[in-house]
C-alpha cells in the first residue's frame, strides 16, 4: 500500500509500505477514506515534535479519519466489512490506574495514531486498529463529518468539562478547527454569548456566520477592551484555543471572578505564564484539556441529530498524492483555510 510519510522538516515522500496485518482477535483492518489535517499533524511537520514527543524519520502522521471496515479478527462484534465508520485514534491498555478511574484519555499505556513513539498514523491506503477505536456511523453522515468528529470531540469534552452552558456567557481565544469545535457544541448546549478572538479575518467571519455573539482581531484592536464594553461584568469561562502567551492574558483579563479557563490550544513553547496578582485574587480555576474522553459518540450524536453542523470547517480538499501541498496550505495559514481535508479515493 502507498504511504504518505514524513523524511523531515517539511519534507512528506509517498512510500510503499506492507498492509498493516490483523494480528489480534479484536483487531480491524480499516480502508482510509478522509482524513482531517490537524493542527498537531503540522507540529510534527514544521518542528518534527509536540514537546518531548519526537519525530524518528520516516513517520505517518495524522489522526481525524474516517474509513470503511475492510476486515475484522475473530473477536470483533460491533463492526463488520463494508461498515463505514469514525476513528478513535486513542488505544487505552483499558487496565491501569487511569483507566480503572474512567480516564483512558490519560492512559499509562497509551497509543494515539501519529503520536510518535506510540503508533504510525492514518495517513496511509489501510490501517489496523483496535475495535474500540471504530464507531459505526449512519447511512446519511459523511466521511468529512466522521473524520471532523474527532476535532469536535475535542470541543465537545472541554464544554462539558468546563460549566454548566445555559445562559453562560463564554470566550473562545483562536478560531481554527479547534475553536470551532467548542463553539458549535456550546451553542447547542446552551451559551447565551459567545465572543471570539482571532487574528485571521476569513475565521472571525465563520464565527460569525456560525453564531459567535461579536469577533475581534488582537493584531487590530484592544479585545479585552472591545469585549469588556459588552459583558461588563466579564465572562463565565474562557476556552485557549490557539497556543499563545498573549492569549492566557487575554483570558485572565476577560474572565470575572470565579471564572473558569479551560486550556485546550498546544504551544510551541515549554511554559505558559499567569499573572499571580490578577488570578489570585479573581481566584480563577484553570484547568488543561487533554484531548478527549469519551466524547467521539456525543459528537457523532449531534452531527446526526442536527444540532451541530460541521460544514463550514472543511474549506479546502487534496488528493491523497498532494498531501503536501495540506500541510503547507495549513502551516502557513494561506488562503482562509480552515480545515484542509485529504481525500484518499
Amino acid at each position: 500500500m502507498k504511504a504518505m510519510k514524513l523524511k523531515g522538516i517539511r519534507m512528506m515522500e509517498m512510500m510503499e509500505v506492507p498492509v498493516p496485518e490483523i494480528e489480534n482477535e479484536k483487531d480491524v483492518l480499516i480502508r482510509m477514506k478522509t482524513l482531517g489535517v490537524c493542527g498537531s499533524d503540522i507540529h510534527y511537520y514544521v518542528s518534527g515534535k509536540i514537546g518531548s514527543q519526537v519525530v524518528q524519520y520516516p513517520f505517518t502522521v495524522g489522526h481525524e479519519g474516517s474509513g470503511q471496515v475492510e476486515a475484522v479478527g475473530r473477536g470483533v462484534t460491533s463492526v463488520k466489512p463494508g461498515d463505514r465508520i469514525a476513528i478513535e485514534p486513542a488505544m487505552p491498555c483499558w487496565d491501569c490506574d487511569q483507566c480503572n478511574a474512567g480516564r483512558p484519555h490519560t492512559c499509562r499505556n497509551l497509543k494515539f495514531l501519529g503520536c510518535p513513539g506510540q503508533a504510525e498514523g492514518s495517513l496511509s491506503e489501510f490501517i489496523v486498529m483496535p475495535e474500540t477505536s471504530c464507531i459505526k456511523i449512519p447511512d446519511k453522515m459523511s466521511y468529512d463529518e466522521a473524520a471532523i468528529s474527532e476535532p469536535l470531540a475535542i470541543g465537545v469534552y472541554a464544554v462539558m468539562q468546563s460549566i454548566p452552558m445555559e445562559g453562560a456567557k463564554v470566550g473562545i481565544l483562536g478560531f481554527g478547527p479547534i475553536g470551532m469545535s467548542v463553539l458549535l457544541p456550546a451553542l447547542a448546549l446552551g451559551a447565551k454569548e459567545v465572543y471570539v478572538t482571532d487574528k485571521i479575518e476569513s475565521r472571525l467571519q465563520i464565527a460569525l456566520n456560525s453564531g459567535a455573539t461579536l469577533t475581534a482581531n488582537p493584531d487590530r484592536e484592544d479585545v479585552v477592551k472591545k469585549i469588556g464594553a459588552e459583558v461588563p461584568e466579564l465572562l463565565d469561562v474562557v476556552f485557549e484555543c490557539c497556543g499563545q502567551q498573549d492569549a492566557i492574558d487575554n483570558a485572565v483579563d476577560l474572565l470575572k471572578p470565579g471564572g473558569k479557563l479551560m486550556v485546550i490550544g498546544i504551544p510551541e513553547f515549554e511554559r505558559w505564564s499567569f499573572p499571580v496578582d490578577k488570578s489570585r485574587h479573581k481566584e480563577l480555576c484553570i484547568q488543561n484539556v487533554r484531548r478527549q474522553n469519551e466524547a467521539l459518540q456525543p459528537a457523532l450524536d449531534m452531527m446526526a441529530d442536527g444540532k451541530v453542523s460541521v460544514d463550514a470547517m472543511a474549506t479546502h480538499r487534496f488528493e491523497f498524492a498532494n498531501s503536501k501541498e495540506a500541510f503547507d496550505l495549513v502551516a502557513g495559514y494561506k488562503d482562509g483555510v480552515m480545515k484542509a481535508m485529504i481525500d484518499f479515493e
